[in-house]
């Protein structure tokens, strides 16, 4: 029986744990499967709860850790190396990019005969500075080579990857796209409504305008702050903003949306014109998105937007900025609206667009429902990748050694 090693980044909240568990717990019994990751930074949400829920038992490296550190990494290079020895795996999976350069470093070392990768999103543009993404596209194209296959979540991700960074030829990358359970986010709808409203006194008369995420910079929260308080300024209906998340930033966040002469706080109060409520992690999210009523997003950068996923498949309107992967989740004024970096007049015309328009909404609520649900189910990538597994296992290619290696 084929083996897997399956190395995740870290076990925080995001697709990257959804997509690692998805495929531990239901890929073939053809295989016999292992994950381990690293452990969520002390600012996010620890995810593992999902691998509890779905019966996913994982090995945690807390060595392994978001930051570059010589000697953690060093330590959980080693740690990687010696559960490879031990397990002996035909196949090596790495997940994002921490993961991605101990892990395939390690596998390449200790001569596994298959090793892939998938880019749940990547470094290159919005998170450093120019010597820093030039010194790690150096290293991705460097690691490319110690590859089987590289997968990209989207169509986008691959040409980026392939031909505006030239990490790797076109035909190194398979496009096999996150896949969710999503039934949930259907289910007991109107309960779920209530309860999160009556949680956070929200009247039923009030629009709750959501984002959901880790409140980091490339997820660009001040710019959220800054539609709400052009909707404030010119209001079109009764509105309260809902930030669901937490992270670094939430101090500075909420010192802005202050300076910016907004309300805040834990619950609407109509009283003291609350304009932002700050919820924190809710790990339940399929009844954030039934007690909201818009969605949005305003990334810099994004690889696949489980948010924006998790939201449609709940019948959500949403509204985002136009950043990475988020156009193959979103197609404008098809399944939603979409806006350019930092055109905050757009976004908020975009924001009232949906209040205005009720039956496009709709129809792009419909669309949205649909699309998701053919495009993102967790069977779908199972299969996927168990076809590619399949493929590489009886078609091992000796991965050539590079003349010149920068690690």
């Amino acid at each position: 029986m084929p083996r897997i090693l399956r190395i995740l980044n870290r076990f925080n909240l995001g697709g990257p744990t959804y997509n690692a568990a998805y495929l531990t717990k239901h890929i073939s019994s053809d295989y016999d499967t292992l994950l381990i990751g690293g452990k969520h930074n002390e600012h996010e949400e620890s995810s593992e709860f999902i691998l509890n829920n779905m019966g996913v038992e994982a090995l945690i490296i807390p060595e392994m850790q978001r930051e570059i550190s010589p000697v953690n990494d060093l330590i959980a290079y080693n740690k990687i190396k010696q559960i490879i020895r031990e397990f002996k795996p035909d196949i090596v999976h790495t997940h994002a990019a921490k993961a991605g350069m101990l892990g395939r470093r390690a596998a390449y070392s200790l001569g596994v005969p298959v090793i892939v990768h998938t880019f749940h999103g990547h470094v290159f543009h919005s998170y450093f500075n120019s010597v820093k993404t030039a010194t790690f596209i150096q290293i991705e194209r460097a690691l490319a080579k110690r590859t089987s296959k590289i997968i990209a979540i989207s169509d986008l991700q691959k040409k980026e990857l392939a031909e505006d960074f030239k990490i790797a030829p076109s035909e190194k990358f398979n496009v096999i796209p996150l896949g969710f359970d999503l039934s949930r986010f259907g289910e007991n709808v109107e309960e779920k409504r209530s309860g999160f409203r009556e949680r956070y006194n929200i009247p039923s008369d009030v629009c709750a305008f959501g984002i959901v995420g880790r409140i980091v910079p490339i997820k660009n929260h001040h710019f959220f702050i800054d539609v709400v308080a052009g909707l404030k300024a010119n209001p079109i209906q009764k509105m309260v903003a809902v930030i669901i998340g937490d992270g670094e930033e939430r101090q500075e966040i909420e010192a802005y949306a202050k300076a910016k002469g907004l309300n805040i706080s834990t619950r609407y109060n109509e009283k003291e014109k609350t304009d932002i409520i700050f919820t924190s992690w809710i790990r339940d999210v399929d009844k954030v998105y039934a007690g909201l009523d818009i969605v949005a997003l305003t990334s810099k950068n994004e690889g696949t937007p489980v948010s924006l996923i998790e939201a449609q498949a709940s019948g959500k309107p949403v509204v985002s900025t136009n950043a990475g992967g988020i156009n193959d989740v979103v197609k404008h004024l098809e399944t939603g609206l979409l806006s350019e970096q930092d055109d905050t007049r757009c976004f908020i015309d975009n924001v009232k667009f949906l209040l205005k328009n009720q039956a496009e909404t709709q129809r792009m609520i419909s669309m949205a429902k649909i699309n998701v649900k053919e495009k993102y189910s967790y069977n779908r990538l199972v299969n996927e990748m168990d076809v590619l597994y399949k493929e590489l296992l009886t078609d091992i290619k000796p991965i050539k050694k590079p003349y010149f290696f920068v690690l």
